[in-house]
This record gives structure tokens, C-alpha cells and sequence, in this order.
């Protein structure tokens, strides 16, 4: 029995042997070749951020959201802390743009090559402008999207800033 088979229906996440070959691609091309087999696969199950911090053992704060908008009509990805919500207007003026909207799939499908709800933070068809709130570097380890929905991978978030070539910011809304 394999590991997918001893933790289907169980609500844990299992070792994916064969994650979006694209993505796979690019952690080798960026020497991490080794990240691969981190890769899990939750139940379909899952839906939620606190669902998937339980079926990991972890905070909902160490799961990476990635949020993809369109600025003055331009792609950029914003990864963010799970337990925090992105502030529009703060991503609007660190992007200086006009306008700030919620990217459509076909915007994410060409910009990225991969759906929404699976973008990992690198690895896409075009370069993407890449903001990480500074929220992401209060954990030694995130668990954020790999490309198919449903699997994730653990990184320290320094290397995912430094992978994704993102930009630091603080961009979540305040908790006032």
C-alpha cells in the first residue's frame, strides 16, 4: 500500500510522486530538485486555510496564500500569510498603480500556465511581479502551492522570497 493509499479519506495530506511537471521543471532548474518529494496532496476535501493548517499540523499563518490581481491591467502575485486578508489599497500605492483589481483565470492561466487556487510563487510562463508580506518571515517554514490544486510544498520563506525574486512588503490588512 502506498502512502497516497494509507491517508486517503484519513484528511491528511500524502506524498504526491508526480507533481505539475512544469513545476517540477523549475525547482530543478533552481537546484530544487529535492523539494519534489515534499510535495503533498490534501483530500478534495479540504477548502479552507484553517483546514489545511489542521491536515498539516501547523498555523493557518504558515500556509502561503497566493492572490493574483491585475495593476493598471499588469499581473502581479501577492503571497501572503493564511490568517491574514490583503489590503487592496495597500498593494495599489506599493504598486503604484491606479487601478488594483482581482486577476480572472484567464489572466492568471497566461501569465502563470497554471489555474487559480494552484499558482506556486515561481516557476510561471511569464515574469511575474512577485510582493510577500513581511507576515510569511515570523515562521521557519510556509507551506504554499505547487502548482496543482490541492498540493503544497514546505519552504523557508527567506529561500521562497529569494526563489520567487519577490519584492518584501506589508501589504495585510491591519489588526486594529
Amino acid at each position: 500500500m502506498n502512502v497516497s493509499e494509507q491517508n486517503a479519506g484519513e484528511g491528511r495530506p500524502s506524498v504526491v510522486s508526480d507533481p505539475d511537471p512544469r513545476f517540477a521543471e523549475a525547482l530543478r532548474e533552481r537546484g530544487l530538485g529535492e523539494v519534489i518529494g515534499r510535495v503533498r496532496r490534501f483530500p478534495e476535501a479540504i477548502r479552507t486555510t484553517a483546514e489545511a493548517a489542521a491536515a498539516l499540523g501547523c498555523e493557518p499563518s504558515q500556509i502561503c496564500t497566493s492572490l493574483f490581481f491585475a495593476a493598471d491591467g499588469v499581473p502581479v502575485l501577492v503571497l501572503l500569510d493564511g490568517a491574514s486578508h490583503v489590503d487592496m489599497e495597500r498593494v495599489r500605492r506599493e504598486l503604484g498603480a491606479e487601478k488594483l483589481t482581482r486577476a480572472g483565470g484567464r489572466l492568471v492561466r497566461e501569465s502563470t500556465g497554471y489555474g487559480p487556487g494552484a499558482v506556486p510563487p515561481f516557476g510561471h510562463l511569464t515574469k511575474t511581479r512577485v510582493l510577500v508580506d513581511r507576515s510569511l518571515l515570523g515562521h521557519d517554514t510556509v507551506w504554499t502551492s505547487a502548482g496543482v490544486p490541492f498540493t503544497v510544498f514546505p519552504m523557508d520563506p527567506r529561500s521562497l522570497v529569494a526563489q520567487a525574486d519577490g519584492t518584501l512588503v506589508d501589504v495585510r490588512e491591519s489588526m486594529a
